[in-house]
């Protein structure tokens, strides 16, 4: 997919930063859901205790049934969601082009699998689906960055931004940084709803933090000003979801040498717990906007100096 240098409609570009902002909501109640356990509060969907949904009465769940009150809210914000998509949708089929159609009906389409998967774990009570449905999200919010990214103004002083410095390993550094972390998502998740691979979890946070690391590293070495700031966004956010996990940590399984005891069901669990698996979303939803953003930039022919040498290489390859 090409970027053509025409500015985007504002309506549709403040329609998909309204998407980016607001699919935090779902993402934020559902890892709370998961770490208080409150995925099966209602058995049935999209209908809560058998009320519509829309007319469920919310707030008096506050105090005597918190669990019922996450789970419901998680809910709501699905469909606040799936409006502003909608919404999204709807607008760049009047103003936009094609390329832009094709994005919003992707995301649109990304929300409806979404509610259809988050419907079948209550239906089947499959713990293997509400992984599934955390997986996808982080799949969704990613392609939310990535087209919003795609929507900037920047866009057309971006595309004249030559760049000279990035080689073909920091291209290589730069692609398999999402894969890793999408491998330590995956790990993650299967400690939150199974129990299991923590000790796998904490090397893949080795692993993943060095890739993210050099990612951040090679597109601050950037002369573009986009591949720069995709890197200060992987370094910020990596830097704060490390923090969050040695929290999440302490808080869930305590540190026996310093004499700390982790308290079950603590709000600073629930919290720390929370915000780990927001971060890991925002985390891997900046290194798929800095891959995204080097490819295209590749295509338009301003990294001029990983063209020069990846010509060389190939005619090394050629010669042998």
């Amino acid at each position: 997919m090409s970027v053509p240098h025409e500015t985007i409609h504002p309506t549709v570009r403040k329609l998909a930063t309204a998407t980016c902002v607001v699919a935090l909501l779902p993402i934020s109640m559902g890892a709370l859901v998961t770490t208080l356990g409150a995925g099966m509060a209602f058995a049935d969907w999209p209908s809560s205790d058998g009320q519509n949904m829309l007319l469920y009465p919310w707030f008096r769940d506050f105090a005597d049934h918190p669990e019922k009150f996450v789970e419901h809210g998680h809910r709501l914000a699905g469909v606040i969601i799936g409006l502003v998509s909608m919404a999204l949708f709807t607008a760049a089929l009047v103003l936009e082009r094609n390329w832009v159609k094709t994005c919003a009906a992707m995301i649109l389409v990304s929300v409806v699998v979404q509610g259809a998967i988050g419907g079948a774990r209550v239906l089947l009570d499959q713990r293997v689906l509400a992984m599934t449905h955390s997986l996808t999200g982080g799949a969704f919010f990613s392609l939310c960055v990535v087209f919003r990214l795609l929507c900037s103004k920047g866009w057309p002083r971006w595309n004249q931004q030559p760049d000279r410095r990035l080689t073909p390993l920091a291209a290589a550094i730069v692609a398999i940084t999402p894969v890793a972390l999408v491998a330590q998502y995956f790990l993650g998740s299967l400690l939150r709803h199974f129990h299991m691979m923590l000790d796998e979890h904490l090397i893949g946070a080795a692993v993943a933090s060095l890739c993210g690391c050099s990612a951040a590293v090679c597109l601050l070495r950037s002369e573009n000003t986009l591949l720069r700031r995709c890197g200060l966004a992987i370094a910020s956010v990596l830097m704060l979801q490390l923090m969050l996990g040695a929290g999440a940590y302490l808080t869930r399984f305590g540190l026996p040498l310093i004499g700390f005891v982790a308290t079950m069901g603590s709000a600073s669990q629930a919290v720390l717990c929370s915000l780990h698996t927001v971060f890991g979303m925002l985390l891997l939803a900046s290194s798929v906007a800095g891959t995204a953003s080097f490819v295209v930039l590749y295509r338009a022919g301003m990294l001029r100096g990983l063209r020069i040498e990846m010509s060389a290489l190939s005619d090394r390859g050629t010669a042998l």
